[in-house]
Order: structure tokens, then sequence, then C-alpha cells
């Protein structure tokens, strides 16, 4: 097996393990272990050395796995979604956009936020349109003095 691939599975299995409740309950253990030995160390400096050095390295060594498992994961996130949009009526220049700047991508969902509210206000305008229609015609029907005739009533309007 690669170096690389050996990585992976391993931080992999870290990743998932680091995030099972038994890993938190022994982590609490050890503290609580170590809390209770204070007593019998006097609470000296190298008491004190032991936790301190523990949890330094398995924070710095933890950062780096789990850095990585979510690299991948983002990766794999990304290649899902180009594919949707790619096999979709989705615009493939959204493609890619992940290696955009920051600024870019600010510029791009603010185009995007702008032709969904054109959009949105567009459907409103439609859905105004149509009750102005029903209102009007029925308006009409009511002005014209002719009679109604069972089936050919339609429902009444809303305010």
């Amino acid at each position: 097996m690669s170096p690389a691939k050996l990585f992976t599975a391993f931080a992999s299995a870290v990743a998932r393990a680091a995030g099972k409740p038994a890993t938190f309950a022994t982590g609490v253990a050890a503290i609580g272990l170590w809390a209770v030995t204070g007593p019998l160390f006097h609470y000296s400096d190298t008491w004190q050395l032991i936790i301190n050095t523990g949890t330094t390295i398995v924070t710095f060594l933890m950062v780096f796995l789990i850095q990585n498992t979510q690299n991948r994961d983002g990766a794999a996130i990304q290649a899902k979604l180009d594919e949707l949009i790619r096999t979709s009526a989705a615009q493939d220049r959204y493609i890619g956009i992940e290696s955009l700047t920051e600024e870019e991508l600010g510029d791009l969902r603010t185009r995007c936020v702008g032709r969904a509210e054109r959009a949105r206000l567009g459907e409103a305008s439609d859905e105004a349109a149509e009750m102005a229609d029903r209102r009007a015609r029925a308006a009409a029907r009511q002005a014209s003095g002719l009679p109604s005739y069972p089936g050919s009533e339609q429902a009444p309007l809303a305010p």
C-alpha cells in the first residue's frame, strides 16, 4: 500500500474513532485519573507537565489528521456537486468555482442572489396579474347580469 493510501486509511480511522462517545469518555476518564493523582504527587510540576504535554501532543497531531479528513470530504462533496451540475439543467460555469478567491465567490454569490430575487419578483408579479385577471373577469360577469350556471362558477376570490 502506498504511503498516501496508508496515511488516508489511518487518518480516516482516527477521525472516526475520535468522534465516538467512547473516545470522549476515555478522555474524561484520563483527565479524572490525572486529577485524582494530584494529591499523591503533591500537585508537583511533573504532575502538571504530564497533562500539559499529553494534551499538547494529542491536539497537535489531531489537527493534521482531522484536516486531512476534512480536505478529502470537501473534495468528494465538490466532485459530487460538479457531477450533479454537469448532468442537470444547471449552468456548467459553476463547476470548479471552489478554486475562486473569496472576493470572486462573493461576487458570484451576489449575482446569484440577485437572479433569485428577480425570479421571486417575477413569480409574485405573475401571481398578482393572475389574481387581477380573475377579479376583472368576475366583475365583468357580475356587471353583465348574465346568470350563472352550475359548474361555471369560480371559487370566491380572496381580497
